[in-house]
């Protein structure tokens, strides 16, 4: 259960960075490996597909997402 608190706390601090696509796919390739990892060792998946599975969608949803550009008037 620590673990999983540790590294929920370092995926929550690594998810606002990255304001390019390239940057956001990795932060979002490294978030979703980890979640990907943590889900796939509770299921019958295992470690090492959850995580390529999580990494492959955590980065393609960092590239097609945007950070919102507020313009202040």
């Amino acid at each position: 259960m620590t673990r999983c608190i540790a590294l929920l706390a370092i995926l929550v601090g690594a998810a606002a960075c990255g304001s390019s696509p390239g940057d956001r796919a990795l932060t979002g390739g490294a978030i979703g490996a980890g979640t990907g990892a943590v889900i796939g060792s509770t299921t019958v998946v295992g470690t090492v597909p959850g995580a390529v599975v999580g990494g492959v969608v955590g980065a393609g949803v960092g590239v097609v997402t945007t950070p919102v550009a507020w313009v202040m008037d």
